[in-house]
């Protein structure tokens, strides 16, 4: 049998955190939806310390870098359309490095598990 691990157990030594941009409506309610559960999680906030394209890489390994990148948001659209044709993980990596709006939001980083958007049935099954 195998043995499962409660992770609302382990958050004491798990870190979380929530990667976005303050001002989105999204990013508004995954906080508020991890502070009303009592979720302890640091904040990183992509126009205030920025993303690093070894980091979207790692995330990319995880989830594929089609789920990070947020092509209905209006950075995305914006872009001319040879910018958008033929993308590639690194084309794209290099882009959400540079403009890190195109990131999908949010993410949650929570010990190495990654959600990428806010749903609350998922955050509730991923941290229960």
């Amino acid at each position: 049998m195998r043995a499962t691990v409660d992770l609302w157990a382990r958050l004491p030594t798990v870190t979380v955190t929530l990667y976005g941009i303050k001002a989105c409506d999204t990013m508004k309610k995954a906080r508020a939806w991890l502070d009303q559960h009592g979720v302890a999680y640091e904040f990183h906030d992509y126009k205030v310390r920025g993303i690093d394209a070894a980091r979207l890489r790692a995330w990319a390994a995880v989830v594929g870098w089609e789920t990070l990148l947020n092509r209905a948001g209006t950075t995305f659209r914006k872009l001319a359309d040879a910018d958008k044709a033929n993308l590639d993980e690194d084309r794209a990596i290099a882009l959400m490095a540079a403009q890190p709006s195109m990131i999908k939001r949010p993410v949650l980083d929570i010990g190495g598990t990654l959600l990428v958007g806010f749903s609350p049935q998922r955050y509730a099954a991923a941290l229960r």
